[in-house]
């Protein structure tokens, strides 16, 4: 009577509802879908969230009305609220005996949890003991749930009865089981490599659902290793001539399209078996050419396997056939009225192209058509189709048109990428240097700072080389009308950074250069600039730098200098500064136009950015110094990585890498303490206590980047106690740097070719003449604009000519040059690449230099111009003492700050170099004029300079350890 009462109950709750859920529940479903806004809806779902905790705590719930309460709470979740008080209920359905509340539970359980969660260790043994059921549909719904949530630690739990099912005899379950093994090799590949033979034996199951699903696996393998599966080339053609000639039934038809998606499986796993193996490509070309004539073009999935076609064919070994097919499919794309059709046709085009130049000459129109089209996207497809057609003929046209496509545009990202394209095509393309600084021009003028620095850098070079030819008057033309086209442009407002700094370059170098305008024109002219881009103090460096180089070149040519009331303001207020670049190059600017026209020629020669510089590595130069060192009793130099408490950097980054990785506690013993390390001071410098030892402050240059620390121990008057920590271990925290470790990074970007590859046997794709447009539809008059344009992208000749690289630049005049220069150990840098390269042991020139240092040679000058230079020093400024066996007996003014930001381009070879062991082993006591006063001395830069040359020595090209150890 119970059981008849309970049943009518149902029945009962399912008349209501329908479905078999209840009333209540169709009436949430209908409210919601009713409600007018966010903060109503959310205030319904809370509602039904406090309903459903409240029922769900009630003992003894029917199972058919639990069902419908874990319904309720996946849709909860649906919607976006926490349901997690439900999970553990969700659980326990999987544990039911009912079939259709165990599939229940299975659903919910997979759509709230996932493979990190704690609740998965609770349902491993349910879901084992499911996988070995007689009931084939509670093992697919055991394998659902292994696809959604088994991770890579309970992999081996159930993989074993994964294996087994794949001989099942439902068909069902065995394309579940390789669903699964696919899942555990995407999560674990090592676990399932010794199973890849049961995916070959699967591909020739005698149910196509389960074939299909083997080729997911089957592709992701041969993606990672081709040549293990060449022997299936055959299978897998077979397997496509069958599908193709509709063998299989009709349920797995798509839209009258017999198993479409199997097809493009298929085609893909034959593009990677075909590519660059003509034997396996011969053997596709049948089954391709039957796609491409049986394949319905009137429905989207037939067109989407005719593009996969196209694609593979764009892949294998060419053939002429295929080719022309694939023509004819891509002119049916780009004519279509529909935007995605001509998205996958100037997609297929840009493949093609790359095998057949010439294919793209047949549809010029239909290109400028989607060139000129309002549909953004597709727009861009063009642009990259373009830019994979670009040659020597056409690339004024194509960078025309992306120049002004990038002015158009706002999105940043898309514009550096178009910015990026045109600087890459102007470089390799070019016709000229000219167009291609009025190219560059544009491209800085409206790409702002997102233009990549390097392109500045290849601008000036190009500038400085010219022509590579032994052509002045052309190199002459070139840097005018680049001069003249910058003092147009420099009037601009809100000009980006990048591009000022190559405007004030050029004018420092050859702006006065033709005669054409007056010294007190261009610096005027960089006067205004600084002034303008006051914030900016890149922008001024580059302005004050050009500034001194325009007087150098009057000075030096004998011509009077009378510098503007406007510049001396500049430089007066630069030289009070906070920044110490600008201080230091406004006070030097001051010095140079007090010399006399020699010296300053000497210094700052015109024209000389691309000469030679001669690197001695071995600094041989200083091998007698070094040896007079020794003699007097000076310790050998110790390499920075020898020396005592020195550590690598790349200890502390692994220790840094493994206590982020170490997130649990830490059980290994302590290590014992290591016996102090004895100390290098002698013993009369030592305190008298063991404890504590006087430490000085360091005293901080205020004319350099670089902190020097001067040890004195006589000075009593500037010591502290600090706690000897000499041979201690740190046990805790991360070590500290005892002294920064060097460390230099080489670096190489290769800049891509943009070439194309013409193949045998393809020249015949062209041989029929086909008509852009349709003859069905109305003709339509085509503008005599769009003609030429087509005639200007798609003329010439069909092979790309590349433009010849700057590395010929200046070739004569460097061969002349080596021919005179004999010392052997020497290294000659030449600056002459156009294109963005960068080599392996030196970075970018630093364009701020004054100028290239003068290398010292085996024969003196007679006369040397720097002897006045010399004699405006006062040499009684600086005196200082040196204890006995000490490097340098006399303290010099620290040469490397003057070139601080200057990267070392070549490091010290085995050149033996004596400096003291310890900075405690020199006692100093000098006196610096001009440390604490308002900016750099003059007089101090002049000294600097004199002593670069009596060491003969370029300070930027060595290493600066080296010098200040040399120097303490």
């Amino acid at each position: 009577m119970e059981q008849l009462k309970t049943i009518g109950r149902e029945l009962a709750m399912g008349s209501q509802g329908g479905f078999g859920q209840s009333k209540e529940f169709l009436d949430l479903v209908k409210s919601i879908g009713e409600a007018r806004s966010k903060a109503e809806e959310d205030r319904i779902v809370l509602h039904e969230i406090e309903t459903l905790k409240r029922r769900i705590a009630e003992p003894d719930i029917p199972k058919r009305k639990m069902k419908e309460y874990i319904i309720r709470l996946v849709y909860v979740e649906m919607l976006g609220h926490d349901a997690s008080f439900g999970y553990i209920h969700a659980v326990k359905m999987t544990h039911d005996d009912s079939l259709l509340l165990k599939r229940t539970g299975y659903l919910a359980v997979t759509l709230f949890l996932n493979e990190d969660h704690d609740l998965i260790i609770l349902i491993v043994n349910t879901i084992q003991k499911d996988l070995r059921s007689d009931n084939y549909l509670v093992v697919c719904a055991a394998l659902n749930a292994v696809c959604r949530l088994i991770n890579e630690e309970t992999i081996p739990a159930v993989l074993p009865q994964v294996v087994e099912l794949l001989g099942h005899t439902k068909e069902g379950v065995r394309k579940k089981a390789i669903m699964a093994l696919h899942r555990f090799y995407h999560k674990s590949p090592s676990s399932v490599s010794h199973l890849v033979s049961n995916f070959r034996k699967r591909l020739c199951d005698n149910d196509p659902g389960v074939m299909g699903a083997t080729l997911c696996p089957l592709f992701d393998l041969i993606s990672v290793d081709v040549n293990s599966y060449k022997d299936l080339v055959v299978s897998f053609v077979s397997i496509l001539k069958q599908v193709a000639e509709r063998r299989l039934p009709k349920g797995y038809d798509y839209h009258q399209m017999p198993a479409p998606f199997i097809q493009i499986r298929l085609l893909k796993i034959l593009a990677l078996l075909g590519s660059g193996d003509k034997l396996a490509s011969e053997s596709m070309y049948t089954v391709i050419g039957d796609i491409f004539r049986k394949c319905d073009s009137l429905s989207n999935i037939g067109n989407a396997v005719l593009y996969e076609c196209i694609c593979c064919v764009s892949s294998i070994y060419p053939n002429p056939k295929l080719l022309e097919s694939a023509a004819e499919v891509i002119s049916r794309f780009l004519k279509s009225d529909s935007h995605n059709l001509k998205y996958l046709g100037i997609d297929a085009l840009g493949r093609l192209i790359k095998i057949s130049p010439e294919i793209a000459e047949q549809h010029q129109l239909a290109v400028i058509d989607c060139l000129e089209d309002p549909d953004d996207t597709l727009k861009r497809k063009t642009f990259e189709l373009l830019y994979k057609m670009t040659k020597s003929s056409n690339v004024e046209v194509i960078v025309n048109r992306m120049i002004d496509y990038m002015i158009s545009i706002n999105d940043n990202h898309f514009k550096t990428y178009i910015a990026s394209r045109c600087v890459e095509l102007a470089e390799q393309f070019a016709p000229s240097n000219h167009w291609f600084i009025q190219t560059m021009n544009k491209v800085f003028e409206h790409a702002g700072d997102l233009v990549n620095i390097k392109v500045a850098h290849n601008l000036m070079r190009l500038i400085a080389e010219g022509f590579g030819e032994d052509d002045d008057a052309a190199d002459s033309q070139l840097r005018s009308s680049a001069v003249e086209s910058y003092l147009l442009i420099i009037g601009e407002p809100k000009l980006p950074s990048v591009f000022l700094q190559v405007i004030c370059w050029v004018l420092g170098e050859y702006g006065t250069a033709d005669g054409k305008y007056s010294a007190s024109y261009i610096t005027g002219k960089l006067c205004d600039v600084a002034e303008a881009y006051s914030n900016d103090e890149t922008v001024k460096v580059y302005a004050v730098t050009a500034l001194m180089k325009i007087y150098a070149f009057e000075i030096a040519a004998g011509r009077k200098v009378d510098m503007l009331d406007e510049c001396q303001s500049l430089v007066e207020e630069l030289s009070a500064s906070h920044s110490t670049d600008l201080q230091q190059r406004a006070y030097e600017l001051q010095a140079v136009i007090s010399l006399d026209a020699r010296a300053v020629e000497s210094i700052m020669p015109s024209d000389a950015s691309c000469e030679d510089i001669e690197i001695d590595e071995n600094l041989s130069f200083l091998n007698s110094y070094v040896q007079q060192a020794l003699e007097n009793g000076a310790q050998p130099y110790i390499p920075e990585s020898e020396r005592s408490g020195m550590l690598n950097i790349s200890n502390f980054r692994s220790q840094d890498q493994l206590e982020v990785s170490m997130h649990g506690l830490r059980f290994e013993a302590y290590e014992l303490p290591k016996p102090p390390v004895p100390s290098r001071i002698p013993p009369p410098l030592l305190a008298p206590s063991a404890e504590l030892v006087p430490v000085s402050e360091p005293s901080y240059s205020r004319e350099t980047h670089q902190v020097a620390t001067v040890t004195s121990v006589s000075d009593a008057g500037s010591l502290e106690l600090k706690l000897r920590l000499d041979g201690v271990q740190r046990k805790w925290g991360k070590p500290t740097y005892s002294s920064p470790a060097s460390s230099t990074s080489n670096s190489s970007s290769q800049n891509t070719v943009n070439g194309t590859t013409q193949v045998d046997g393809a020249g015949n794709v062209n041989s029929k003449a086909r008509t852009t447009y349709d003859s069905r539809r109305p003709q339509v008059e085509i503008s005599p604009e769009k003609q030429k344009l087509a005639a200007s992208l798609f003329g010439g000749p069909s092979q790309t000519e590349k433009r010849p690289t700057s590395a010929s630049h200046k070739v004569a005049k460097a061969s002349s040059h080596a021919a005179e220069k004999s010392q052997a150990p020497k290294a000659v840098v030449v600056s002459n690449e156009v294109t963005v390269e960068k080599t392996n042991h030196q970075p970018p020139p630093d364009l701020l230099d004054l100028g290239e240092p003068t290398v010292a040679t085996s024969s003196a000058p007679l006369v040397d111009p720097f002897k006045q230079l010399e004699g405006l020093l006062d040499t009684t400024q600086v005196t200082s003492t040196v204890n006995h066996g000490a490097v340098g007996a006399t303290e010099s003014p620290d040469i490397i700050s003057l070139y601080a930001n200057t990267p070392a381009s070549v490091q010290s070879s085995s050149a033996e170099i004596s400096v003291p062991a310890n900075k405690d082993d020199i006692n100093v006591t000098s006196t610096l004029a001009t440390q604490f006063t308002k900016g750099p001395n003059p007089k101090d830069a002049l000294e600097k300079d004199a002593l670069v040359r009596q060491l003969g020595v370029t300070p930027s090209s060595q290493n600066p350890n080296l010098f200040r150890d040399l120097l303490g």
